[in-house]
């Protein structure tokens, strides 16, 4: 009788071309993902520049009571808490929305056109879009010219805490809608059209066919990428923050990332922002099992 070890040998073996396509993957998560979690290790150590790569004495928790202790940190984790769940609330509904309006659209012409226009800002670099949105935003960018042309006074949106937010989320929104959208233009080719006959003989008009056929049609494809974006409600987009924010809107757009990178890099606390991040990473292990928990739980679809 042949062992399992002994078929999976053999299937690797048949197939070993399409399994060669893995090394390289393998090999990158290996050497950029597992191997620097070693460096985890001087959260719990006092880590001095050009010393022991592992840090020279050991002091515990010591680093996790500082950040506990500090009302700074507490302010850049509100922030990216606050701007995690606005992504979530309005950035992750929007390829959905764009999907689902392009599956209505009869005009081949029109549906390129939309697609082609919404997904060519993905291709553009954190730095181009960062600086579009610092001349669209300046007191003599093009929404403040809009703005006056109808009468109203200039608003300095990058120095006002306040329109911090709304700008970020503006942004992201633009941004990623039409690339996101390609994954659920790709689930919504996967079902089955005798459905949509069926309704349509039962009487079913196009917004019924939606809520009954197509969003479930999609869902598995939505909860996936829910679940994924709920462990990331962390990790909001370093690039974008670093490039826009600046000392006058701290209050609303610092957040852990950049945190981090001020008191690690700059500040060269390399032992304080490993805790730091040790401590989002935990968090984000925890959200995706509780969000996986709950989708299998009520949906019956989750990653595991």
């Amino acid at each position: 009788m042949k062992t399992k070890k002994t078929l999976v040998f053999k299937t690797i073996k048949k197939d070993w071309q399409l399994y060669s396509l893995l090394v390289l993957p393998i090999i990158y998560l290996v050497v950029f993902k597992y191997i620097p979690m070693i460096g985890n290790m001087i959260a719990f150590r006092r880590f001095i520049p050009g010393g022991n790569i592992f840090g020279e004495e050991w002091v515990g928790l010591h680093y996790f009571k500082m950040f506990i202790e500090d009302p700074t940190f507490w302010q850049v984790f509100k922030n990216t808490l606050i701007l995690s769940s606005l992504t979530l609330l309005f950035v992750f509904p929007a390829p959905i929305i764009i999907a689902l309006l392009l599956n209505e659209v009869k005009s081949k012409k029109f549906k390129k056109f939309v697609q082609t226009t919404s997904y060519l800002p993905h291709f553009l670099s954190i730095v181009i879009i960062s600086g579009m949105i610092l001349q669209l935003t300046s007191t003599t960018g093009a929404i403040n010219e809009l703005i006056q042309f109808f009468g109203g006074e200039p608003i300095i949106f990058m120095q006002d805490p306040s329109w911090f937010r709304p700008v970020y989320i503006a942004s992201e929104v633009w941004q990623t809608m039409g690339w996101g959208a390609i994954l659920y233009l790709a689930a919504l080719t996967n079902i089955d059209e005798s459905l949509y006959e069926a309704a349509k003989i039962d009487g079913a008009n196009r917004w019924k066919q939606t809520i009954h056929i197509t969003i479930p049609g999609i869902l598995p494809t939505i909860i996936t990428l829910l679940i994924l974006n709920i462990g990331n409600l962390l990790a909001v987009g370093f690039e974008k923050i670093l490039l826009i924010y600046n000392p006058l809107n701290y209050e609303t757009s610092d957040v852990i990332s950049t945190y981090l990178y001020r008191v690690g890099l700059q500040s060269s606390n390399f032992s304080y922002a490993t805790a730091i991040g040790l401590f989002e990473a935990v968090i984000g292990l925890i959200l995706v099992f509780s969000a996986n928990y709950l989708s299998k739980k009520f949906t019956d679809n989750g990653l595991w």
